[in-house]
Formats: C-alpha cells, sequence, structure tokens
C-alpha cells in the first residue's frame, strides 16, 4: 500500500506529533510567559484528535508492513486516552497557576506521552510495541518530577524512573524470547509459532516476563509498590493523568496481545492473570483501609480497580473485552470527577490532601461534598451509580467464562473495599467541620466535577449504547 493511503490511519498521531512540535517551538521563543498559551494549545490539540477518533469510519486496516493497525477496538481504547489526557491538562491549568509550576514543557509531555500511548494500543509489531510504551513513560517519569523544589516529587520520579526501567527490561525481555521461537517481531508471525507450538518453554518464559512488564504499568500485585509513593509525591493533575490515561492505554493493550499473538496461550494466561487479579482486588481492598492521605487511598483504589478490569480479561471473549471496555469507560468518569474534587482541596492558598482535612465538608461546602459521596459510592460499586454495573459485567463475563470463584472474590473484595470509601463520606458528613476551603473552585474544575457527578449518577441512561459499542469494538478485536 502507498504511503500516501497509509498516512490517513495515523491522523490522531500526527496531529499529537506535530501539534507537541509547533507548541514547543512556541513555548521555546516565547518564554515561560507562553505557558498558558501553549496549555490551551495542548488542550485543542488532544481535542481535534479526539474529534478523528470519534468520526472515523469503523474499519480494520493495517500500516507500515503490519507495524500500525486500526480497527473499531483500538478507535474506542484512543477515544478514551484522548478524553482522560485533555480533561486532566484543563485540570492542571489552574492548579500550575496557583503552585508557581506553570511551565510550556508540561503541556508538551502531556502530548508526547500520549503519542506513545496511542501508538501502544495500535502496535501490530513487538518493535512498536515498546517504542510506544517507551515515549509514553519517559515523559511520564519527568512529570513525576515536575515540581523541582519539593523533595517528595522528585522522589516519586526516581522511584517511577527506577522501577519502570526495570519493568521495561522485563518486557523487552520476554518479547526477545517471543522472536526468538517466531524468528518475527509481527504479532501475526509470533501468533502462528505459538499455535504451532503452544507447549514452547521459550513463549512460556516470554509470557511471565511480558506479565511482569505490564503488571508494573498497571500497578498490579506484586508489581505495584512504586504506585502509592508515586502518587503522594507528583503535582496532583500528574497524579491524576497517572490513574486514568497510562492504565487505560496498558490495559488495552495487554488485551491485544493476549487476545492475538498470544491467543494460543489462553489456558495458561487466564490462569497467570486470574491470579494477578484476584490479588490485586484483595491487596487494594485491605492496604487502602489504613490510609490518611486521599492520594494515596486513591493509589490503593487504582490496584484495585484494575483487578476488577482484569477479571475480564482473565475471562476472555467477546464478552469479557466488552466488561474491560465498559469498565474503563466508567473508571475514566470516575477518576476524573474524584480527582477534580481533590484539587478543589485547597486552604489559606496551599493544597491539603490528608482524609481529616474534609472534616464536615457537608456543611462547608455541601455541593463538593456531595459530588465526592457519588464518586465514593460509585468507586464502591453500590447500584444505580456506574461503578456497580463495571463491576456487574466483568463478573458476568467471569461467571460464563467458568470463573466463578474469581467474580465471588471479586465481590467480596468490593465489600471490603466499600469500607474505606465509606470512610470519606462519614468523614465529610458526621465529623465536625474543619476550617473551610478557598473559594472559588474555578470554573473549569466545577464544570468537570459536575458533568462526571452527573455521568457517575444517571449513567444507566446511557448504558444501553455504551455496551453496544463495547461489543462491537470486542467483535473487531477477534475478527481482526
Amino acid at each position: 500500500m502507498p504511503i500516501a493511503d497509509q498516512l490517513p490511519l495515523l491522523w490522531p498521531e500526527l496531529i499529537l506529533g506535530l501539534g507537541a512540535m509547533g507548541l514547543l517551538l512556541l513555548g521555546v521563543f516565547n518564554g515561560e510567559g507562553s505557558a498558558r498559551n501553549v496549555t490551551l494549545g495542548a488542550v485543542a490539540t488532544l481535542l481535534a484528535a479526539l474529534a478523528v477518533v470519534v468520526f472515523a469510519p469503523p474499519k480494520t486496516a493495517q500500516a507500515f508492513g503490519g507495524m500500525f493497525v486500526t480497527n473499531d477496538f483500538v478507535l474506542f481504547a484512543k477515544a478514551l486516552v484522548l478524553a482522560g489526557s485533555a480533561a486532566t491538562l484543563v485540570l492542571a491549568l489552574r492548579f500550575n497557576a496557583a503552585e508557581a509550576i506553570e511551565r510550556f514543557e508540561f503541556p508538551i509531555l502531556f502530548l508526547l506521552s500520549t503519542l506513545g500511548m496511542l501508538l501502544m494500543i495500535s502496535a501490530g509489531d513487538l518493535i512498536a510495541l515498546y517504542l510506544g510504551l517507551e515515549l509514553s513513560s519517559l515523559a511520564l517519569y519527568v512529570l513525576a518530577a515536575y515540581r523541582r523544589d519539593s523533595a517528595r516529587s522528585a522522589e516519586a520520579g526516581l522511584k517511577y524512573f527506577v522501577l519502570g526501567a526495570l519493568a521495561s527490561g522485563l518486557l523487552v525481555y520476554g518479547a526477545s524470547l517471543l522472536y526468538g521461537i517466531s524468528g518475527t517481531t509481527s504479532f501475526a508471525g509470533v501468533g502462528r509459532a505459538i499455535n504451532a507450538a503452544p507447549g514452547s518453554l521459550g513463549a512460556l518464559v516470554g509470557l511471565v516476563f511480558l506479565a511482569a512488564g505490564f503488571a508494573f504499568k498497571l500497578s498490579l500485585v506484586p508489581f505495584h509498590m512504586w504506585t502509592p509513593d508515586v502518587y503522594e509525591g507528583a503535582p496532583t493533575p500528574v497524579t491524576a493523568f497517572f490513574a486514568i490515561a497510562p492504565k487505560i492505554a496498558a490495559l488495552t493493550l495487554l488485551t491485544r496481545v493476549l487476545q492475538g499473538p498470544l491467543f494460543g496461550l489462553i489456558d495458561i494466561w487466564q490462569q497467570l492473570f486470574g491470579v494477578l487479579a484476584l490479588a490485586s482486588m484483595a491487596f487494594g481492598a485491605f492496604a487502602a483501609i489504613a490510609q490518611s492521605n486521599i492520594k494515596r487511598l486513591m493509589a490503593y483504589s487504582s490496584i484495585g480497580h484494575m483487578g476488577y478490569a482484569l477479571v475480564g480479561v482473565a475471562a476472555g471473549g467477546a464478552s469479557g473485552v466488552q466488561g474491560v471496555l465498559l469498565y474503563l469507560t466508567i473508571y475514566l468518569v470516575m477518576n476524573l470527577g474524584t480527582f477534580a474534587c481533590i484539587l478543589a482541596m485547597r486552604r489559606d492558598g496551599r493544597m491539603v490532601e490528608e482524609i481529616s482535612d474534609l472534616a464536615g465538608l457537608n456543611r462547608t461546602h455541601p455541593g463538593l461534598a456531595m459530588a465526592l459521596a457519588i464518586f465514593m459510592f460509585s468507586l464502591a460499586g453500590l447500584p444505580p451509580l456506574a461503578g456497580f454495573f463495571g463491576k456487574l459485567y466483568v463478573f458476568l463475563a467471569a461467571v460464563e467464562a467458568g470463573f466463578v470463584g474469581l467474580a465471588i472474590a471479586g465481590l467480596l473484595s468490593s465489600v471490603v473495599a466499600a469500607y474505606y470509601y465509606m470512610r470519606v463520606v462519614k468523614v465529610m458528613y458526621f465529623d465536625e467541620p474543619a476550617d473551610a476551603f478557598d473559594r472559588p473552585f474555578g470554573r473549569v474544575t466545577t464544570s468537570i466535577l459536575g458533568a462526571t457527578a452527573v455521568a457517575t449518577v444517571f449513567f444507566f441512561l446511557v448504558l444501553s449504547p455504551v455496551l453496544d459499542s463495547a461489543l462491537r469494538a470486542a467483535k473487531s478485536l477477534f475478527a481482526a
């Protein structure tokens, strides 16, 4: 296929790449005073790429010899990543200005990291997978340590970099083993080699090392150790970004790899990821109970929620993939709203992060308290809020696939996790009021907070079309 016919498949990536270079030049020539304009330009770039993805005609196609693929599943995942990136960058506008860390490099790093995620999701080759993963990760390392005068932020960036380099090494070693048994780096070639010799030791060891690399990116137990410290130390908008976009990109890429080149090992990887899901759900439920910092609580919450989403991955099949996509859509909305609430926690001109700082919030800021309570109830999975439907469909997929015990374990973990979510609600509504937070919270923060709260409450009204879209995306993955 001529290059001219292949490039239209890469319009979202081209928009982000060209936008990042153009905005970088704008920042360099205009100095730090251009930070706000560069940020707004980056948001516009992300929204333009999102529009291209949303209105792209549904089709399955490849470019550059199969290194880049697109289908309904890929477009669905890219839409979630772009929406999450744009929203968190908008939330960062007010925060960076208030914290005096407003520099033009910040949105550029967001764009480059998001570009890496899009390339990951569309990877049809082990080399393309690794390049996209590293492009995304390198920008994330810098973002974690972005607050230069903060020891906590520097520590977060260093921990994430060291452990991330180790995880990348594990992943690329697993990829090299798959190349060794197949003689090719293409997903299709690896899949054919594994189907021809599914009991190959090299394939099994490669699967284990790939699983370890992905488990780090997804904060799955036992590769979760970086998550609480990085979430706490990174600037709050960066923490929100970490909690949303990279997790969606990594989980959808993992789903593609398992249902594609590694499908011949399904009996093995279903058990492997079932164990990882079980461990992550249980650890996320119990470890968060003792947390007093709300960002650390959200770190353990994300560990648990990635465990729930992984139940759908382990279940396999179209229903499992449909459950994963539905869960990620709801996860995006819930976490975006929760972090909008956290960003509103400002007292005397500085951010506060302790759960005790929310004491009596219902009396001082009833609207904020109601929104945060909605998100806590939804994260706990209480009906009829959005979080309930996310868990329902991944558990149903697990039962359909015969993993009844895993579904029951997930249900029990949800009951335990409900305790620490309800504790936040109890502090807001029944404890003696602490000093009121600063006003105003900002129009953008309030708008995102309100929109996500409404979407969480009334998600059942759009459940059917979202499920239909997720099912179409899942079927395109198996048709590819």
